[in-house]
């Protein structure tokens, strides 16, 4: 190979942009204990900064009966360490074998001792060419529907990739990572799922996925607001005869109005695209709140889809329901008593919620089947009107759906959606135009990368032009052209800014790598800092700032922001791959060879690494090597075309 081509292989090796996926939360750095001006309430829990949450332990000292139910609920379930106990899943050899037909990966779930792990591993010609081996430290679900897999790396928190479907009892690849959308060992969990899944931790706030605390299991002041109060004044002998009005030191939501009632619940079983409002985190909803205060919950609406259903959406699909439009009282709470679990509930306890409505009390709408068809059902109203659906997110799993009607449809499997609508937010009937925009931008990034989504986001933004949201409709502009990848209009929006004064990290990272692909990264370089200045433990942003050092020839800053990386997470993939380059060029063959080869046992596909290695081969007189690094690239990657010159190259000498 010409000296030539090696040198300028190298640099664009090192120099390769891979644009961090967009799918993250736009979410600012929480404050917690925020209040929100003017708003009031009789709850002393709701806005006063002063509360703060004393933890499940604490409220057990004097509910220990209510304790006792509420821990075996799908919410005391919803997080736990790995352990056998905590595992619904089968873990005989006939079950436990996952294979990711599109990325060629098998994985095998398998307990040592007490320790649970996960294999990932690749056979060629019979022979096991890959393997890479997982701890897990967290499982996720009351194993009700599912368990899924969390590991634990340093305190930063990742998805595996398969998950146990009790329903079908079965093992699968995760929600998400189907059809070769498999991120393997490397989805962040951030705080917008942890803090639905489990009880508030304690977050590194200048992290996407880092977190100091882990709790296990959603706990009693997620439904009642922070307990500091209430604690207080039992501690101080306050006595409150709750039989003759509310203790007001702590919320409880069954005497909260309907309306509020529902926010409590929604807060999490309104799944779909959350947009938080300026300032806000989602550490910053109290029960007694109106959800809105604090973000937005929007879905897509088709048409011909009234029967396709997400898993927790259930008070969008209540919503639909004739019974909660007419009623106006009717909430979450009416059927249910969050602290029994629906295992242990009688099946009465439902059957007389429909009863108060439609029973044999003059002027109430009774049911008009036959009554031989009804006895075939128990008279079960449920079972006629509130069936099991499956889920068009979570796999292998079916729901109950909270959608009442008198004739749902049976077969929602048959009906094809035949447009897209556009996005309702369904806790706010006015949300104002940026808002909505965020909403379409949010969901082509999760779910739907289609421009006419985006058209509509810059529809929405220009309806909202009054001066004092101009920054604000800068930071939609920039998110918006950004995704377009007009990075060009990017920099034209970034002009007006100036990086010291940027309080969104993503913004920052945005305009950095608009600026980068643009290839001018002295532009980009302030801006990645301030975005790894905002957000000092997203590691992401750190290997971008470092590669655009790089880029800049500024080694030594580099070397120590990719061992910034390193030493955060080990099995970084990129920073190891960079640090394998760095050493290659500083003529470290030694440490190049170990950063390298410990990326590829990380992700033996990864195509940066792939070309390192080769590079590293060939200088290091090992051709042959280097063509079967070259052939596996372009298996993976068949339209990498410095792969193709290497090999051309290595031929010709």
């Amino acid at each position: 190979m010409s000296s030539r081509l090696l040198r300028k292989i190298l640099l664009v090796a090192a120099l390769f942009a891979i644009t961090l996926p967009v799918f993250f939360c736009n979410s600012p750095a929480p404050k917690n204990g925020e209040g929100v001006a003017g708003e009031t309430s009789p709850w002393k829990n709701v806005y006063d900064t002063a509360a703060h949450y004393v933890g499940m332990q604490t409220c057990r000292g004097c509910h220990e009966p209510v304790y006792q139910t509420f821990i075996q609920t799908g919410m005391g379930q919803s997080f736990g360490l790995a352990t056998k106990q905590k595992s619904a899943a089968d873990f005989a050899p006939a079950h436990a074998l996952v294979y990711d037909s599109a990325l060629d990966y098998y994985y095998k779930p398998y307990w040592t001792n007490d320790s649970f792990y996960i294999m990932e591993f690749r056979v060629e010609d019979g022979d096991t060419v890959h393997k890479r081996i997982q701890r897990v430290d967290y499982i996720v679900g009351s194993g009700q529907h599912t368990n899924s897999h969390i590991f634990n790396t340093n305190g930063y928190l990742y998805q595996a990739p398969i998950t146990f479907y009790t329903q079908k009892h079965r093992w699968d690849l995760a929600p998400g990572f189907e059809k070769g959308a498999s991120t393997r060992f490397q989805r962040l969990i951030q705080i917008e799922c942890m803090s639905c899944h489990n009880g508030y931790p304690d977050f590194v706030a200048t992290s996407e996925n880092k977190y100091n605390l882990i709790k296990t299991g959603i706990d009693c002041e997620r439904c009642h607001g922070p307990g500091s109060i209430h604690v207080q004044e039992r501690q101080n002998n306050t006595p409150v005869d709750t039989s003759k009005g509310p203790d007001y030191s702590i919320v409880n939501p069954r005497r909260l109005s309907t309306e509020l009632q529902n926010n409590v619940c929604q807060r999490c079983h309104l799944q779909g695209i959350a947009v938080l409002n300026d300032g806000k985190t989602f550490f910053d909803f109290h029960p007694g709140m109106k959800l809105s205060e604090v973000m937005n919950v929007f879905m897509p609406e088709y048409e011909g889809a009234q029967d396709k259903m997400i898993m927790a959406s259930h008070v969008e699909r209540m919503k639909k329901s004739r019974c909660y439009i007419e009623s106006g009282k009717m909430s979450c709470i009416t059927c249910h008593n969050p602290h029994v679990s629906v295992k242990f509930t009688p099946r009465i306890q439902y059957l007389n919620a429909c009863q108060n409505c439609h029973g044999a009390a003059a002027g109430q709408h009774q049911c008009t089947e036959n009554a031989q068809v009804r006895a075939t059902k128990n008279n079960d109203c449920v079972t006629c009107h509130m069936p099991h659906n499956g889920s068009i997110d979570i796999p292998h799993v079916a729901v109950t759906d909270h959608f009442i009607r008198k004739r749902p449809i049976a077969d929602s499997a048959s009906k094809k959606i035949t447009a897209f609508l556009g996005m309702k937010c369904f806790n706010n009937n006015t949300p104002d135009a940026i808002t909505i925009a965020r909403s379409y931008m949010e969901f082509y990034e999760r779910y739907a990368p289609s421009k006419a989504l985006l058209d509509s986001a810059i529809k929405y933004l220009s309806k909202q032009n009054d001066a004092g949201a101009s920054i604000t409709q800068n930071r939609d502009y920039i998110r918006v052209y950004y995704l377009l990848n007009d990075f060009q209009r990017v920099t034209t929006y970034a002009a007006t800014l100036q990086p010291a004064m940027m309080q969104d990290a993503w913004t920052a990272y945005r305009v950095g790598e608009a600026y980068y692909q643009l290839q001018q990264p002295e532009q980009a370089l302030p801006w990645y800092q301030r975005a790894t200045e905002i957000w000092k433990y997203s590691l992401d942003f750190q290997n971008k700032y470092g590669i655009c050092l790089l880029a800049l020839n500024k080694v030594p800053d580099a070397l120590k922001v990719f061992q910034f990386v390193i030493g955060e997470n080990p099995n970084h993939i990129s920073a190891n791959t960079n640090l394998g380059f760095i050493y290659m060029q500083q003529g470290n063959n030694a440490m190049s060879y170990d950063y390298l080869m410990k990326a590829d046992a990380l992700d033996p596909d990864y195509e940066q690494n792939l070309i390192n290695i080769a590079v590293w081969y060939h200088s290091n007189q090992k051709p042959l090597l280097a063509r079967k690094y070259l052939h596996h690239l372009l298996k993976k990657h068949p339209n990498n075309e410095r792969a193709k010159a290497m090999l051309i190259d290595l031929e010709r000498n």
